[in-house]
Formats: C-alpha cells, structure tokens, sequence
C-alpha cells in the first residue's frame, strides 16, 4: 500500500530527503546503556567509522543519540547529551553526504546540533519538554514526533489503552496541531506510531497490523522496531538474535507505506527495501 503524502520532497537542512522512495535510517548511539549497542561508539572516531559504514551500507539517514531510551534507562543531563552528541555531529555533517538526524528532547541540543549540521530532530517525547517546541520552531528543520505515554523509566508500567489505533492518532493529532501553534508547519513533520515505547506486545502487534491508519495525516511514517523486545517475545530470541523477525518487520513496514525504516542493521534491511521497490517497479 502506498502513503499519499502532500510533497516529495521533504528539506532536511541542506538537504532534501526524497519522499517517493523508502529510505534506511541507521542508528549511532552515543550511550555507554543503549539495550542493543551501549558502550561501543562513545569515541567520536569509532563513531564517525560505523557512521560513514552505515552510509557505504545504503543508508540515508543516520540517527544520532547521545540519551538512551530504553525502559528504565537513566536520565542524562542537557551538559552530558550536548558533550556526547555535538562532536559527533560536527564530524559527520563535515565528513559524510548523509542527512543527520539527532535523537533528542532536549532543546539545546536541538539549537546546537541544527547549527552544526543536523537535519532533523527526532524526538521520542514529541517535544513536550519545556522549551522543546521553541527549540524546534527556531531551527527550521523537520522533527519527528513520536507517540510514549510516560518517561522511559516507567513507560513499561502498565500500560493499558481502549484502543491503541485511536490512543496513538489521537496523540499524534495533538501533537501535530501543537507543533502548527508554535509555527512548525505540517509539511515539516514526520510521525512514528513508537513500538515499544509505553505499549505491551499486544499493542504492538495490533497497531503494526494497522499502521494503515496513520496515512490519514498525509505525513511520512517511520517506523522502528529493530532489535526491540517484542520481536524477542514472539520469537523467543536474544537481542543478538533478533536480525530475522526484524526484517520481517521492515518488509512488512515499507509494504504498508513506511518511508523510513530505523535500524541497526543497515545491509541487510537496504536489501530488503530494495528488492521491495524492483518488485513495486515491475510493469
């Protein structure tokens, strides 16, 4: 199935992500206690090595996070993410041809990492830290806003909804229209339904069966599930193990109209896509 959005061409500061095709976005944690990769890329060389990898790998984007958000993770400080997540930044606008997303919520961060070269604000709480929908307006760039009930530190207690379609459009709504109050024009947002983020795996998989319902925005979608629990509970596999039931994941995601796909394991889901699109090219 294929998303209507209303241009594309979406511009992600000095570039421009083109929105006729679905894209790989690949993950650079700059955390010594991310859930899959914590502790491997602190260094900004080792950074800027597995950054310019992914790019060889095909991807297109590269999402750079200095705040883990997994469940239970501790809290950072604006001073630690902005010493984690800026020199990073600063090398790889100066040294790939990649546009630079940056996974964060907190608003100086947001300023100095869109002067340094990001082109795009990716952020899990959907700028509803304060000052986070200023912070966003001023730099010009695109965010994407992404559906949590909670803090990572206690999304996982509980969560209950009536309905998880109409709880997630309803947020992301909200958030939409909040982000147009504060001067962020629709055509600059991206939106992601959040697996794994304040949702038990039933409500995963009910609302991955029905992301369908998220193209009434008219926005481009991304969705992340890499290496993420819920593939671990249907498969009854590590996070080592997880390459196979996310794969599965990203097909099915761009075959329902995800433009942009959140990985770690970039290779293998760009062959994925593009064995989707010879086939959706085919007379």
């Amino acid at each position: 199935m294929s998303a209507v959005v209303t241009s594309n061409r979406l511009p992600c500061g000095s570039r421009f992500l083109d929105l006729s095709r679905p894209h790989v976005m690949g993950i650079l944690n700059i955390t010594p206690d991310s859930f899959s990769d914590g502790g491997r890329f602190t260094q900004r060389d080792a950074a800027l090595r597995h950054a310019a990898a992914m790019c060889d790998a095909g991807a297109t984007l590269i999402d750079i996070g200095g705040e883990s958000t997994r469940p239970g993770a501790r809290h950072v400080s604006p001073l630690e993410e902005l010493e984690r997540v800026a020199p990073v930044v600063e090398a790889v606008s100066a040294e790939l041809d990649v546009i630079i997303s940056v996974d964060t919520s907190t608003p100086a961060v947001m300023r100095e990492t869109a002067r340094l070269g990001a082109g795009l604000i990716n952020d899990v709480r959907s700028l509803q830290r304060d000052g986070a929908l200023d912070a966003a307006a001023d730099t010009g760039l695109p965010v994407c806003l992404m559906h949590m009930r909670g803090e990572p530190h206690n999304m996982q207690n509980n969560p209950q909804y009536p309905d998880i379609q109409i709880e997630v459009r309803d947020f992301l709504a909200e958030r939409i229209e909040a982000c147009v109050q504060a001067g962020i024009s629709a055509e600059r947002i991206v939106l992601d339904p959040g697996f794994g983020f304040a949702k038990t795996l039933e409500h995963n998989l009910s609302l991955f069966r029905h992301l369908e319902c998220l193209h009434e925005f008219g926005r481009p979608l991304l969705v992340g599930v890499s290496r993420k629990s819920m593939i671990g509970k249907v498969l009854g596999n590590e996070v080592s193990e997880r390459l196979y039931g996310g794969l599965a994941l990203a097909a099915l995601a761009v075959a329902k109209g995800a433009h942009i796909i959140r990985v770690h394991d970039v290779a293998e889901t760009v062959d994925v896509v593009r064995m989707i699109a010879a086939v959706q090219a085919a007379e």
